[in-house]
């Protein structure tokens, strides 16, 4: 892509200078040349350039004023160019890529122009990198809400059962078995279609065949090799592998 540059200064013969150097340069497109600081803020919040050589004295509005007035939301790369050197600390806390003093020769203004050209291939990579971010984002599928019931047909009916009500599930070959108290209900889901429909702050998966209410659990037993059992309120007890305890601690805040 083209750096797209503007050229700031009062004095014609140092833009010339300026001009010839850049022209010579492939990937650089010249979009302006600027006589004075009021201009340069007009100008460079129309173009909108990447790169901009900019002099520090100037009648009225200097570089350091141009800096001062230009839109936040897209400030390009400055580049100081002043044939006094004192200006060179306040330069650089303003944040300007580089300081050229008056008289430079083509190898000080090669390496200027090199760190001009790493400094914007990053910031094109960093912005790239977060449309395609967005990008992919916007094309995945919204991530399925959390059911607060669920329709069981059973008997010839159908029977709705608030998630808040189940204990734990079970697997049980194409069906899930919902244990709510003294009652449990056969679902046809598997286990990992009825993980994506509950609530993961309320429920988790603890083994490949067990899903529990954390709400229901009342203790946590160490056993061998990592693992656990756990006690449910009404007494049931559970295993907990070590592949799901991680992810069970997090949730109880251990």
């Amino acid at each position: 892509m083209k750096i797209r540059t503007v050229i700031v200064d009062d004095e014609p013969l140092a833009r010339e200078r300026l001009r010839k150097l850049l022209t010579a340069e492939a990937d650089i497109e010249l979009v302006a040349e600027c006589g004075d600081g009021a201009e340069a803020v007009e100008v460079i919040d129309r173009e909108q350039p990447d790169l901009v050589f900019l002099d520090i004295q100037m009648p009225e509005l200097d570089g350091f004023g141009v800096v001062q007035q230009m839109a936040p939301q897209r400030t390009p790369e400055i580049v100081f160019v002043t044939a006094f050197n004192q200006h060179a600390l306040k330069a650089f806390e303003v944040h300007a890529l580089d300081y050229l003093l008056k008289p430079f020769d083509r190898d000080r203004f090669q390496l200027c122009l090199n760190r001009a050209r790493t400094r914007l291939q990053h910031a094109r990579s960093g912005e790239l990198n977060q449309k395609l971010t967005a990008l992919i984002a916007e094309m995945r599928p919204p991530e399925p809400k959390a059911s607060d019931r669920l329709a069981i047909k059973t008997g010839g009916k159908v029977v709705f059962v608030k998630t808040t009500d189940i204990d734990w599930i079970e697997a049980a070959d194409n069906y899930v078995n919902l244990h709510i108290g003294p009652e449990s209900h056969l679902l046809r889901e598997t286990m990992s279609a009825i993980e994506a429909r509950l609530d993961p702050k309320h429920f988790l998966r603890v083994s490949r065949s067990a899903i529990v209410n954390v709400d229901r659990i009342k203790e946590l037993q160490p056993m061998f090799h990592g693992d656990y059992t756990i006690i449910l309120r009404n007494g049931t007890k559970l295993g907990l592998s070590r592949n799901y305890r991680e992810k069970l601690q997090q949730l109880l805040g251990k």
